[in-house]
């Protein structure tokens, strides 16, 4: 079987979320022998990640040539709001448009059930299949970072305790709490990485993203290898994401048994259990309240079970997964 991975705009997804799943559906793939190829001609079947009109236009001209068509339901209407200037505007827009763009696809693929039940709720009708986004367990091992290397980078002391955050900085990813709790926590590093064109961004996120505070630090863009320095030195992944259909950043700080505090929204319910797997938050009281109790050793530790949750979502294991979608594309 040979497969087309296409996103189409590589350059402008590289640095989010669903740059890096390409990535591992990439090794998921090759973990388990399938051919790769990079044009359609001579594919089996394509597995689009983007709704790019030239993602829906390649789409269509699969169906022309015989070619199967996977589409990977990463987008929805939901995480389109609270991003950037006018995305409330046009929710509604996009909502029908990647209803256009997914209703090309012999079968779905969607990484949590969240997500499925709200491709489900926009009416669309074609197979849906949840399949993780998956982990690179062999390569985000704490074992394998050289302890220490990110705090001498940053100038951090062996004695700080340090918070750190991963995601565009817009108003859904939380960056305006993650600001507020560091203003009520000065006691605490706290680091964000990852950027976005502030020009894109309403003003209370910019004026966020530049207030000056001694113990806060927004990186910018940080590669997968500094990214895991991070969280092998870091004392808590604090994610106050307030809608995702995922989160990829998440299973890389569980696999790398860093202690993980996240917003209690819907999409984790079925994967991720409050006070087993992870510790969750519903407000930013309820954050800060949550980061001293786990960063003064008052919660016990989770992050043996949040590891578990990790392997169950390694690559060569969703490779497998993504294997017998393939196949059903025969029948569908």
């Amino acid at each position: 079987m040979k497969v087309y991975l296409y996103s189409g705009l590589q350059k402008l997804i590289e640095k989010s979320g669903v740059g890096r799943a390409i990535y591992h559906q990439t090794y998921a793939l090759k973990s388990n022998n399938i051919k790769i190829v990079n044009n359609l001609n001579d594919a089996d079947v394509i597995h689009i990640n983007t709704v790019f009109p030239k993602s829906y236009i390649i789409a269509k001209r699969a169906k022309k040539k015989n070619i199967k068509v996977v589409y990977h339901a990463h987008s929805t209407k939901e995480d389109f709001k609270n991003s950037y200037i006018g995305s409330n505007l046009f929710d509604g827009l996009f909502g029908k448009w990647i209803k256009i763009c997914y209703s090309t696809a012999d079968i779905i693929v969607t990484p949590t059930p969240y997500s499925k039940r709200l491709l489900l709720s926009y009416g669309i009708k074609n197979r849906i299949e949840v399949i993780s986004n998956g982990i690179n367990t062999e390569y985000y091992d704490r074992d394998k970072v050289e302890k220490g290397k990110f705090r001498k980078r940053y100038g951090y002391s062996e004695n700080d305790k340090i918070i750190m955050s991963v995601g565009l900085t817009i108003g859904r990813k939380g960056v305006i709490e993650f600001v507020e709790l560091a203003k009520r926590m000065p006691e605490y590093k706290f680091v964000w990485f990852g950027e976005t064109n502030l020009n894109t961004v309403p003003k209370k996120v910019r004026d966020a993203v530049r207030m000056s505070l001694p113990n806060l630090f927004f990186a910018g863009y940080a590669d997968r290898d500094s990214l895991r320095e991070a969280y092998a030195d870091c004392d808590l992944f604090l994610f106050p994401s307030k809608e995702e259909t995922e989160g990829i950043v998440v299973l890389e700080a569980l696999a790398m048994k860093i202690p993980v505090l996240l917003r209690n929204i819907p999409v984790y319910d079925e994967w991720l259990e409050e006070n087993k797997d992870v510790y969750k938050a519903y407000t930013t009281n309820d954050f800060e309240i949550k980061t001293k109790m786990i960063l003064e050793g008052r919660f016990k530790s989770l992050v043996e079970q949040g590891h578990k949750v990790a392997e169950d979502r390694s690559l060569d294991k969703v490779g497998e997964k993504l294997i017998k979608v393939y196949n059903a594309t025969k029948y569908s």
